[in-house]
């Protein structure tokens, strides 16, 4: 997507036309436009001088985003507009003070005049002309913006201010040129009753007052992304040639060598070379506890180093450092259109025409039933400048922009204002087992000694074996003794059976080591031990068997651990109305046990990395589905979903692949995401629904239509006043977003859309039929069937001694069937082969 800095937009009919103008570009297949951040998205072939042409023609100025000197200024974040608003409104009531004075404190009140102006009616009338017509000249920007609207055929909420103010100053004059016909005195005086002078000037200076308020107001919705852009250091300490020099941090390069003192921020991203301390990552993870920091480990822009000294070698700098693109990810969604918006954007494409439209249909009626011209003319004014289209346009940009401010500090990147809207309508959750329920990687979860041995004795002959492999679940023992400070002995002789396990010599003993089947025909295990391998396998973690000098030590069994927070997160979605489905390739039952720990609604297991995406889309015809996942295999199933939330620490692949970035590997962010999401999806509606019924209401009692039934009646000021004050109200109501704690589930509720339940796609198995001699009854049969199961690669088996085959379900491809044949033959059959 193409980003331009778009300027002279006023209010949501300038963006709707400037989108218009863009889109009829050939080439331009999108165009999305942010009155807020005064900036448009362009998806195409289209060049970006056709574009510029575009804008220009439609009377409004263009640019690409990198011309500006700052980051602020290139995301279209730094307020320009307040100091200009601020001195035309100064001006403006320095002039309207003395115009007010002669106008209502000397006609309404008989405060004192000079001499010269006292009963002279003409020359009060002249005074109220030039204080006026100075004012005007003041506010030029509307009059200009205004006439450009109308020439273009693009009237905006300019062009209602303009001839609001310049109607009634028009009208006064001719007022005025009415009063130089008569010398009867009293005829002049009733004729300066008439007079709209100060009307005219205090439209103008009231719009000025709610157009400062708005670009406050729209200057805090940014506050977030500001204070992002602020936290990188403007120098780094790098070590060149053997020294060390101070340079600015946008000097720095890729390869070179900075350190870190304790306080000092992270230039770039960058990975520890030597040295060890820990890091503040809040500023982008929203993590309040520092994160311990040594040899190979990465550091990333804008983090702060707590203590110790640290070497670095810079990774990424400029604009690819994981600061700059979270800015570039929160400011890009600024610049999209969420779905929601589509309502006000069709209003505020006829908005303008239709309120003056109005405004003469009300002059035309007052007339008609006999009023008098001013009166009529007073009722229209008040229709052009009560009228508010930008409340309209700022509905929904601004509750997009605080919201993703809110989920940047808190490491929730929402890529698009689409999947800031829409995670929060999600109604099913499929999420990848391994990394995002668990932990990926196995652990220890048991250690059962055989009876006579010590817990020492079998884990010291575990360690000494395994420390050996290069298996996972070899890794997992390796560490768990390591932080235990088991003491091991040497191995000799050492060799590993594939896929069974290992032996070796240890202490002039021989040792082994593996699955519960291959030890068991080396050391037969107890009923017991049996009956507890069999536990501990139901509960989806492996048993590993040890054997030392012919006698069994006793088994230790590993897992993929889950992740502490997972069985909370998902109860928290699933009191949201979330439907979770868990996805994973282990086999139906360890899937089972992990999913019943976690509480899952459904499991899906033998999941193939390729079936995840089919799996996805056929949840999609039940409900709007998001798929969680690393970002990494799972980048199919993340962009078929209607949303993909990338879980991984920001990822350079989570972030491409995803429609939401988690910056933390905690799956309690994808709850908190969902509850930001509805947040400010209640946010928009709620200014949606005031910039209506402000517009509703409003229109009509500007024009009169409430005056017989209920007296109300609205002078051209307070049509102003209330115009001036509509868009700002929306602005604030979206800066309430600041006090939402995406992490707190006291307020969650059901969504009104919760599906009931969810029935689980129908998947092809993929299946290998294996030729077996030696089966004669059933109790062969499950025989085989127990052995086969027993291997990672087989979620279940049916076998037949009358046919001599057995039907394999596999949860990932078998290349190998060395481990098949070794399962059958251990149970005395014989393995003939594979069919087909």
């Amino acid at each position: 997507m193409e980003q331009f800095n778009v300027t002279g937009m006023s209010c949501a009919a300038c963006s709707a036309r400037v989108e218009k103008a863009v889109n009829s570009v050939k080439g331009v297949t999108s165009c999305s436009v942010s009155l807020l951040t005064n900036s448009m998205g362009v998806e195409g072939t289209a060049g970006a001088q056709e574009i510029i042409e575009a804008v220009e023609k439609a009377g409004y100025g263009a640019s690409l985003k990198g011309a500006e000197k700052t980051a602020a200024q290139d995301s279209g974040l730094e307020d320009k507009e307040s100091p200009k608003i601020l001195k035309r409104l100064i001006a403006s009531i320095a002039l309207l003070l003395p115009l007010m004075y002669l106008s209502m404190g000397h006609m309404m009140r008989g405060w004192r005049v000079p001499e010269f102006l006292d009963g002279n009616h003409l020359g009060m009338a002249l005074a109220e002309l030039i204080l006026s017509g100075l004012i005007l000249v003041v506010n030029q920007k509307f009059f200009i913006s205004g006439a450009k609207g109308l020439i273009h055929r693009s009237p905006n909420m300019d062009t209602l201010v303009a001839m609001g103010s310049g109607v009634s100053y028009v009208w006064s004059i001719a007022v005025m040129f009415m009063m130089t016909c008569t010398h009867d005195m009293s005829r002049q005086h009733e004729l300066m009753m008439g007079l709209y002078f100060e009307s005219a000037a205090m439209i103008l200076t009231l719009i000025t007052v709610g157009k400062l308020l708005e670009a406050r107001a729209k200057g805090r919705t940014t506050d977030a992304l500001k204070s992002l852009m602020k936290l990188s250091p403007d120098e780094a300490t790098v070590e060149r040639e053997g020294k060390e020099l101070k340079i600015a941090a946008n000097e720095v390069k890729v390869g070179d060598i900075f350190l870190l003192r304790p306080g000092e921020s992270v230039p770039v991203d960058g990975e520890v070379v030597s040295g060890s301390s820990s890091v503040n990552e809040a500023a982008l993870t929203g993590e309040s506890i520092p994160v311990d920091k040594a040899e190979g480990d990465s550091v990333s822009a804008a983090t702060i180093n707590q203590n110790g000294f640290l070497r670095c070698r810079a990774t990424r700098v400029g604009e690819d450092t994981t600061l700059s693109k979270i800015i570039k990810l929160v400011s890009d969604a600024a610049a999209t259109k969420a779905p929601i918006a589509k309502i006000a954007d069709r209003v505020s494409g006829v908005f303008v025409p239709a309120v003056i439209a109005i405004a003469a249909v009300t002059l035309i009626i007052w007339l008609a039933v006999g009023q008098t011209a001013g009166y009529a003319l007073a009722r229209a004014i008040s229709v052009l400048v009560i009228s508010c289209p930008c409340a309209l346009g700022l509905a929904t940009p601004v509750a997009i922009m605080v919201g993703s401010g809110v989920g940047a500090k808190n490491g929730l990147l929402f890529k698009t204002a689409v999947s800031l809207e829409q995670t929060g309508k999600v109604q099913i959750v499929a999420l990848d087992k391994t990394g995002t329920v668990t932990m990926g990687e196995p652990g220890v979860t048991d250690v059962i000694p055989a009876d006579g041995v010590s817990e020492e004795e079998l884990l010291s002959c575990a360690y000494s074996l395994e420390r050996l492999s290069e298996h996972p679940l070899a890794g997992a023992v390796t560490v768990y003794c390591g932080e235990k400070k088991v003491p091991f002995s040497q191995a000799e002789n050492f060799r590993a059976v594939t896929g069974s396990g290992l032996t070796a010599v240890i202490d002039g003993e021989e040792a082994w080591g593996g699955s519960f089947e291959f030890i068991k025909t080396i050391a037969p295990p107890s009923r017991e031990l049996t009956a507890q391998a069999e536990r501990l396998a139901g509960e989806g973690k492996t048993p590993l068997m040890f054997s030392k000098g012919g006698r069994l030590l006793g088994m230790i069994a590993a897992a993929d651990k889950l992740k502490p927070e997972s069985p909370e997160a998902i109860k928290q979605l699933r009191e949201m109305g979330v439907q979770v489905v868990m996805l994973t390739g282990d086999n139906q039952r360890t899937a089972d046990a992990i999913g019943k720990q976690a509480g899952v609604d459904k499991v899906i297991a033998g999941v193939m990395p390729d079936e995840k995406a089919g799996i996805i889309k056929e949840l999609k015809k039940q409900g709007l589905t998001t798929m969680v996942g690393d970002g990494i295999n799972d980048a199919p199933a993340l962009t078929e979903a209607d949303i993909g939330i990338a879980i991984g620490a920001g990822a350079d692949a989570a972030i491409d692949a995803g429609s939401v970035v988690l910056m933390k590997s905690r799956l309690t962010d994808v709850s908190a995401a969902v509850r930001l999401s509805r947040r400010v999806l209640r946010n928009i509606k709620e200014n949606l629904f005031w910039a209506f019924i402000y517009n509703v209401i409003g229109i009509p009692l500007a024009a009169g239509a409430y005056i017989k039934l209920f007296g109300l009646e609205l002078d051209p000021m307070f049509g102003a006043a209330a115009m001036s004050l509509s868009s700002f109200c929306v602005v604030t109501n979206a800066l309430r977003l600041n006090l939402v704690k995406p992490h707190d589930p006291s307020r969650d509720k059901r969504s009104k859309n919760a599906l009931d339940a969810v029935d689980l796609p129908e998947r092809k198995r993929r299946t290998m039929t294996v030729r077996i001699e030696g089966m004669m009854c059933h109790h062969c049969e499950a025989a085989v069937k127990k052995a086969l199961e027993a291997l990672p690669q087989i979620s279940s088996v049916t076998a037949d001694y009358e046919k001599g085959t057995a039907v394999l379900e596999l949860n990932a491809p078998i290349e190998d069937t060395e481990p098949i044949r070794k399962a059958v033959e251990a149970e005395d059959y014989e393995f003939v082969g594979v069919e087909g």
